[in-house]
Formats: structure tokens, sequence, C-alpha cells
């Protein structure tokens, strides 16, 4: 496994796992149209091609001209609620990319194929999510997610490769470095936090305080980047040295509630935060926290960031750095 392709390279999650690559001296190249991603976080000790995965040829030129061996596939849209909203343009760039992107793939060098899919896969009706739990996704986004698991391992087992599903939970944080962090709001608590604590009189949003939850908020797992990027790392040698397939979850088996995160926030911050309680959300899931013990028997892996206090600095951090 020498060279590989990352498909949504520009975005935050991939900023990432492309930094933690080259570190470890593989050859990176990168796919992205900018739709979402942005030029300040490519690396430039990778190779960059502005296209869009729907252009399947020129991804399949791209594969060939450089020998790809390995494929993470991150290039989405991500919103729930945008995607309840624009349920088309969900369809085209998450499945319909993801089957073009397949297709490129074929007859060439690749043997390792990482997914990046999301807990939305499951639904509402259980709490902790093992990967074998049962699949409802609530959301368009979850369901075009799941669709594209199904392409992926369907395509895998006909051309025998090795495919890798990672089913994130709540990527939060940024690098040690300041180097890399979110600049894409979609909707992402921590980001939306950091942003409202810089203002003189912070005012913060949240969407449902009724849900039978212990505060009435919303629960999820939420996990450092940082953490999820060397998962993947661990994953494609994983795949590659053993020719292994797999899913898993990617969390920290912990549920946070919204309000316990905005509690966390107010320790850095000697303002108030004013709470503004509004409808809920169509689409949003109401408590969800992973199962990871497949995670950690098959990587062998230990988080490194998982403390709270750790995920809001690294956000408030990269939130100075950049304003």
């Amino acid at each position: 496994m020498k060279k590989i392709l990352v498909t949504g390279g520009a975005g935050y999650i991939g900023a990432h796992i492309i930094e933690l690559l080259i570190k470890k001296k593989f050859n990176v190249f990168i796919v992205d149209d900018l739709s979402t991603g942005y030029k300040r976080l490519i690396n430039k000790k990778a190779k960059f091609y502005k296209i869009n995965i729907n252009q399947q040829k020129r991804v399949n030129e791209v594969i060939k001209k450089n020998k790809i061996d390995s494929v993470v596939h991150l290039a989405a849209k991500l919103s729930v609620s945008e995607s309840e909203k624009k349920p088309k343009i969900y369809y085209k760039n998450n499945i319909h990319g993801t089957l073009n992107l397949l297709q490129a793939c074929k007859n060439t060098d690749v043997r390792n194929f990482l997914f990046s899919s999301s807990c939305t896969v499951y639904g509402d009706k259980i709490t902790y999510v093992k990967e074998s739990s049962k699949k409802n996704p609530k959301s368009v986004y979850g369901f075009t997610k799941l669709k594209g698991e199904r392409m992926i391992t369907m395509h895998s087992k006909k051309n025998g490769n090795n495919y890798g599903i990672l089913r994130y939970f709540n990527a939060v944080g940024a690098s040690n470095n300041k180097k890399i962090g979110q600049i894409n709001k979609n909707g992402q608590l921590f980001k939306n936090l950091s942003m409202a604590i810089k203002k003189k009189n912070p005012v913060f949003n949240v969407y449902g305080n009724d849900y039978g939850t212990f505060d009435g908020t919303c629960i999820r797992d939420y996990i450092h980047v940082s953490d999820l990027a060397e998962i993947h790392v661990k994953c494609l040698l994983k795949m590659n040295t053993y020719n292994r397939s797999f899913i898993l979850n990617c969390g920290y088996g912990k549920g946070l509630s919204v309000l316990e995160i905005i509690k966390g926030f107010k320790k850095f911050t000697k303002k108030k935060i004013k709470v503004n309680f509004k409808k809920r959300r169509q689409g949003d899931i109401i408590k969800i926290i992973a199962d990871i013990s497949k995670l950690k028997k098959i990587l062998k892996w230990k988080p490194k960031y998982n403390k709270l206090d750790e995920m809001v600095k690294s956000s408030l951090d990269w939130e100075n750095k950049i304003n």
C-alpha cells in the first residue's frame, strides 16, 4: 500500500487523515470539487485534483495515472437538516457519486476501499448500537449513507477487493498544531458554540427540549477528529496487511446531551450564554451511543483525546485562530 486517493480531502476530516498519512510517508492524492472543502485545508505535500466524483472518466484517469491502490471515500453532502430540504442533491452526491467512484475503480490497481459512513444509518430505537443493530435511517442523509454502504460491499465482494466502512458518530475538535479544524458549520454543535461564544452576548439555539432524555435534549456520542483520523490509518493498514473487510462504529461509547456540551463550553468563558429553545428539527435522532467493542478488538485502538475539556478547548483554539 503506497498510493492513496482521498475524496473530499479538502474537508475537515479528510485534511486530518491526509496529514497523518503524509507523516507516515504515504503518497496521497486528493479529489475534491471544493463545494464544501476549502483550499486552505489542502495539504501541500499531496497532489490535488479539482474534480467532482460524478466525473467518472476523470476520476478513473487519476486512479490509473497515479497507480492508486487504496481509496478513502469522504466526499459527500453531510447535513441531516439540509438533506430533508434538498433530497435530490443528496441522492446525486452521496449515492450517484459513490456509484461513479466505484465504477472509476474497476479494472485498476485499487484493492482497498475505506468509506466514511454515519451513525444515522441506525435510526432511533436503540441507544447503544452495535454494527449488527437494525438499520432504520430517519433522515435522507442517513438513507444515502446506508445505500452507499450496500453498494460498496457488493462491489468489493464482486471484484475481490477489501472494504472498510466506518460509521462516524460526531466528529469534533481540531488538530493539536491548530492547522486544521472545522470551517463549514453544517449544523455542527461544537462549531456553532465556538462561534457563538466569541460574540459579546452569546445566544445559542437548541432544537428541542422535550425529548425523553434526562434533561430533554438530544444525546450524542462525540469523537475527537484526531482520534478519528488515527482510526482511518489503522484501518487501511489492517485491510491491506490481512486482506480484511469490516464495518466499525467510530465513537467513544459515551453519550453527552446538548445542554452538557453547552455547560462544557461555559467553563471556558465568563460570558453568560443565553439558550433559546426551538422546535425539533426533522430527521434528528433522540439518543444514540456507539458500542465500540468491535473497534477496540479489531484495531487494538485506544482514544487519546476523549475528555470533553480537550474537545471543547481545541474547538475554541481553532476558532480563535481563524478569526
